[in-house]
């Protein structure tokens, strides 16, 4: 075997310690605030059948074209680690036989992949939280979903710095004549646009409003906006939603650039942005799919949801000071090894009520003191021969200094005082 030290592969990371601990409260206050709204969680494959994601993010989307990591199995079939899990839940929708049982409150939380360069932030291998309602068309489904994420967002304590973003896509007829306008816009400066943006053009004009390129950027700032072309349907929602957002007091502001990068939203866009990680500010986004569940080989099913990056969330928890503190044990030390067997029984029964306990497995009562200061111990227990034979043990205190003897049937009441 190669001597050469072995390393993750590039744009994947262990999770150790800290890191960790955020990115585990991160999914742990999601899983909790989205069952408060309604959502049973879902774990679908972490990969599908190739045409769950082409048929459902776009033939000409960056993911389809660019990003994804697909194979062909030793079956010869072509399979693709998921590079996000809406249209893997709208699969098991229907794959499920549950379509006749709507609506549904679907929450998800797990690995994605994408080929693509790693930064502050993003990874090949990074992990998503998401939250989506299927089967209802009402524009109050948006804003709960919106109002779910939102909360998550403050129960993480990061409300301060991120900021909602929303806009409205429309109806179909609404984003037809959109696309009119926007081919005649970007038509008359071709030249000027990316290769992306001029493949873009003809096929889905509304994606060249969402392109990176700088070029492109400045000849967005001069395309017309949607609302023009809304028809009354389309703004019966956008207002609705609106007003429900001011319901749940989730503060927004309008953003007419919004159109999400995929290919199945209408009627509402969302993000929620912030400027304190740098260029690439989305933390969640999400919007309303109405066509995705169809594209499954369902029947038409109205639909609206969010992703969030659970690395960008910890991020932002990790700039705010916000890490979750380590455990803190109880350590458990026999002064000898005649006392092992009732520091065992110690250790277990407070494990059994729920106290976090650990023993050394070798050292002498020094080297086991100094191991419980530097793992960040509450409490040491010392049992000694005295101790053993009397049913108690001697309880220090190593944040006071303090010590105390502290009889075996009492030791868990106090500990939990």
């Amino acid at each position: 075997m190669s001597s050469q030290k072995l390393q993750p592969p590039r744009g994947t990371r262990d999770l150790i310690g800290e890191e960790f601990r955020r990115h585990h409260r991160v999914i742990k206050t999601a899983r909790r605030i989205s069952a408060l709204y309604g959502f049973e969680e879902w774990v679908t494959p972490i990969f599908e059948d190739t045409r769950v994601f082409a048929r459902g993010l776009g033939e000409t989307s960056d993911v389809v074209s660019k990003e994804m990591y697909v194979f062909e199995d030793r079956g010869g079939e072509s399979i693709t680690l998921r590079p996000e899990n809406t249209a893997g839940v709208c699969r098991a929708l229907v794959s499920n036989g549950l379509t006749q049982s709507l609506p549904r409150k679907v929450f998800y939380a797990g690995p994605m992949f994408r080929y693509e360069r790693p930064q502050a932030g993003r990874f090949r291998q990074f992990h998503q939280i998401g939250a989506e309602i299927l089967g209802t068309s009402e524009p109050l489904a948006d804003a709960e979903v919106i109002a779910c994420g939102y909360q998550i967002q403050r129960e993480l304590g990061l409300d301060e710095g991120v900021i909602l973003e929303v806009n409205t896509l429309g109806d179909a007829e609404s984003r037809d004549a959109y696309r009119a306008a926007l081919i005649q816009h970007f038509s008359a400066h071709k030249d000027s646009l990316s290769e992306d943006s001029q493949r873009r053009l003809e096929k889905n004009p509304l994606r060249i409003i969402d392109s990176k390129d700088e070029g492109d950027r400045k000849l967005v700032a001069d395309a017309p906006t949607i609302t023009p072309f809304l028809t009354p349907a389309a703004s019966t929602h956008w207002d609705a939603l609106r007003r429900y957002l001011d319901s749940f007091a989730v503060p927004y502001r309008e953003n007419p650039r919004i159109v999400r990068g995929l290919d199945y939203y209408s009627h509402t866009a969302f993000e929620f942005v912030t400027d304190r990680l740098g260029a690439q500010g989305t933390v969640m986004g999400g919007g309303r799919y109405d066509g995705l569940v169809e594209e499954m080989g369902g029947p038409p099913t109205p639909a609206v949801g969010w992703a969030a990056g659970v690395e960008r969330l910890a991020m932002l928890m990790e700039r705010a000071g916000l890490t979750p503190p380590a455990p803190r044990l109880v350590t458990v030390i026999p002064v000898s090894e005649a006392e092992e067997g009732v520091a065992l029984s110690v250790l277990q029964a407070l494990r059994a009520a729920g106290i976090g306990a650990e023993m050394g497995y070798r050292g002498n009562l020094k080297r086991r003191m100094e191991r419980a200061n530097k793992q960040g111990a509450r409490a040491a227990l010392i049992i000694g021969e005295t101790e053993a034979a009397s049913g108690v043990v001697q309880l220090r205190d190593l944040d006071a200094g303090t010590q105390e003897e502290v009889a075996l049937d009492a030791l868990v009441e106090r500990l939990r005082g």
